[in-house]
């Protein structure tokens, strides 16, 4: 038996992953368990649910392997700080600062950290070996390897890691051939995120919302960005004017010239967001659409595949993936649902497993990801006992009831908090933390964003419907179980509007019901898609087969088990904190039942939402 523990830790978005004879066993971001959002410090949390849940110490290893190669990317950073001198001093003396302290000598400071969880845990025994992928094959091997497919193309998009920000790749087996790479500092990610920045919107958390506001812009300004920032070739490959932009030479990622262009400075976050920012959203997601495109079809064309995979942080732009989909480019694609850089931690550790351990590959059925539920989980018998300390009323109903009474619930409007089985790995929940509601009431939307979530009310959100309902529900008639899809509501759902309405324009459109599914219907009539099979989590697929039962509608609200700044839950502690503090209805923690209004009075203190950053 090889066990393999890949990390990820240090830039963005820290996590650990196990994987044990080639398949993922377990796997976590550290943020969940510090509950600081976007944690980047060495995931020494995550390592121990991973091997814990294991039943393993460190010396039980084989091998330790970090995500990517940091002197490669020191070297990215001297090159480029130089190139731009004097332009940068300040964000060179910054960077320094910490690499000089931490990054640079990595490999002592991973040690350092694995010796103290390994002390932590009563073992002092010699470490396992440790290893380091690139960052780019660490996204390729997250892409590819636990996929449904003998032979893909692999396409990963991101920011930058070492010094790739767009490669392609050829997988086959257990091998994976590099194709060709674009370079920093010509990157799409960043393109993307520099948008993001200039918008108000916090860069490597807010490109979600970005694209969540797109559908209420108009694409004004594509022909101004591809004249202007982007040269984009026939074959999808391009080149940045670097003179609009400061992410290559500085702490911001727009420039004087950027500015210029456009007419304004960037919006500062929390004020006002105009038609103007609905515009440049919608222009930017049409020029990466076309990228991604475009870049497809010459992978394609190039190896002859009928399979692609994807992964990096532009993977996670779904909007994206569902035009890529109905191009009919390939005949399937699969995209790895922790697509950024804590999904790299898994990506590596399978690296090891197939590269350096020279392991054949077991193709998985449906796919290797067990549905992303690889985190924590928590007995019932470990929550009735948290219930009863805190003396918090609930009631405990097997699985037919209790599905029966949330139908009734989510029928009668209540918004639910769902906490059930394995937490998922990756942003995305998917019913394992939810919060859900009923899609044909038109007022949800507004309630979760406002009254639940904290958080601007343009935010769409995402249906989970039954695998065999989806092709009655939206235009898509593939699986979508990672919620990595937008596709349209199906025509015969949706509701056209008035000669009156047709002349709103950006949030004023929010408030129109689209279909019959008003709750997660966006103001384009699509939705982000979640198709739920009674494989990955069967209590999931009952809870909406029940609702189904009961109203006709085989669909529900999902979305994710927080408040705006917060990290998903991951404790039954955390989701009860969670619920207490919002005007959530209903609690269920596995097969418990909490109900709000019998809740012990707490005296509202809204000081709780400082402890978060809000992005």
């Amino acid at each position: 038996m090889v066990r393999i523990l890949g990390l990820s830790a240090y830039y963005h978005d820290s996590a650990a992953a196990l994987v044990v004879d080639g398949v993922a066993a377990a796997a976590a971001q550290e943020e969940r368990f510090s509950r600081k959002k976007h944690d980047s410090r060495f995931p020494q949390h995550a390592v121990r649910y991973c091997l814990e849940s294991q039943g393993l110490t460190l010396p039980d290893l084989d091998a330790v392997i970090y995500y990517e190669k940091p002197l490669l990317t020191f070297e990215r950073l001297l090159e480029t700080y130089l190139g731009a001198a004097p332009r940068g001093g300040r964000s060179f003396v910054a960077a320094m600062q910490v690499w000089l302290k931490e990054k640079l000598f990595l490999k002592t400071e991973l040690k350092k950290q694995l010796k103290a969880v390994a002390e932590s845990m009563g073992s002092e025994a010699e470490l396992p070996e440790l290893l380091f992928s690139e960052h780019h094959l660490s996204h390729a091997g997250a892409a590819f390897y636990p996929s449904p497919f003998e032979s893909a193309a692999v396409l990963c998009m991101d920011g930058v890691g070492e010094w790739a920000t767009t490669s392609a790749w050829l997988g086959d087996g257990s091998s994976l051939k590099p194709l060709w790479e674009i370079n920093f500092p010509h990157s799409l990610g960043l393109l993307y995120s520099a948008f993001t920045y200039y918008c108000g919107f916090k860069v490597n958390s807010g490109e979600y919302k970005l694209m969540g506001l797109a559908p209420y812009g108009e694409p004004k300004y594509v022909d101004q960005i591809k004249d202007h920032l982007i040269d984009i070739k026939p074959d999808g490959t391009y080149r940045l004017d670097l003179s609009f932009f400061k992410f290559h030479r500085g702490f911001r990622m727009t420039g004087r010239k950027f500015h210029k262009l456009f007419g304004r400075p960037p919006r500062k976050g929390e004020t006002e967001l105009t038609q103007f920012h609905m515009d440049l959203a919608a222009s930017i997601q049409v020029v990466t659409e076309e990228i991604v495109v475009k870049l497809a079809r010459s992978i394609q064309q190039e190896t002859g595949a009928r399979n692609l995979c994807l992964s990096g942080g532009v993977a996670l732009n779904c909007v994206a993936n569902g035009k890529l989909l109905r191009e009919g480019i390939f005949d399937q694609v699969w995209i790895q649902p922790a697509s950024g850089d804590a999904g790299s931690a898994l990506g590596a550790a399978l690296v090891a497993w197939h590269q350096h351990f020279d392991k054949p590959r077991q193709v998985q059925s449906g796919d290797g990801m067990k549905g992303t539920y690889l985190g924590p989980r928590f007995e019932n018998a470990e929550i009735c006992s948290y219930l009863e300390q805190i003396k918090a009323p609930f009631y405990a109903l097997e699985d037919p009831q209790l599905f029966e009474r949330l139908a009734e619930l989510l029928d009668q409007g209540k918004v639910i908090g769902w906490f059930n089985g394995a937490m998922e790995f990756g942003p995305r929940s998917l019913g394992g933390r939810s919060i859900i509601g009923d899609p044909r009431n038109q007022q949800m939307q507004s309630v979760m964003n406002l009254k639940i979530k904290y958080r601007e009310s343009f935010r769409p959100f995402a249906p989970s419907v039954l695998e065999e309902e989806v092709s009655n529900q939206f235009e898509l008639t593939s699986k979508s179980p990672y919620m990595l899809l937008v596709a349209p509501v199906k025509e015969t759902l949706c509701k056209p509007m008035t000669a009156e309405q047709e002349k709103l324009f950006g949030i004023d459109k929010l408030n129109i019901a689209r279909s019959e599914l008003p709750a997660i219907t966006h103001v384009d009539y699509s939705a982000r898609v979640q198709t739920v099979s009674p494989r990955t989590n069967p209590r999931y697929y009952n809870l909406i087969k029940s609702f189904q039962r009961r109203t006709g509608c085989p669909t529900v609200v999902n979305t994710s088990f927080n408040v705006r700044g917060e990290p998903i839950v991951c404790t039954p502690q955390d989701a009860y904190r969670c619920f207490m503090r919002t005007e959530m209805d209903v609690l269920v923690l596995e097969n418990q039942l909490l109900l709000k209004e019998e809740q012990p009075v707490e005296e509202r203190d809204e000081r709780w939402m400082q402890e978060f950053e809000l992005d």
